[in-house]
């Protein structure tokens, strides 16, 4: 979908479903509705799409250069509790 740009996936605890799925992309412009149309064009169900699609300034990767995906949930995890204080 988004060639070119590192994207990863993380939970969230989510009170009403348990958790929920976070979609980091360096991609700019990426949304939810791109990723949704193209994951229903080839066969996905509403189950397999992340509940966000954020574009972060950079993938957390690892010194090898593959996904950290320990960074990518502290990532996702931190920006979540930064939301709950501010609301």
């Amino acid at each position: 979908l988004w060639k070119g740009s590192p994207s990863a996936v993380a939970t969230v605890p989510d009170a009403r479903k348990g958790e929920k799925l976070i979609l980091i992309t360096e991609a700019s412009g990426a949304t939810r509705a791109d990723f949704l149309a193209f994951a229903k064009a080839h066969g996905a169900m509403d189950l397999m799409v992340p509940a966000e699609v954020r574009v972060v300034p950079k993938v957390p990767v690892l010194g090898s250069g593959k996904l950290d995906f320990a960074g990518v949930t502290r990532m996702v995890r931190g920006e979540e509790e930064l939301k709950v204080k501010a609301a």
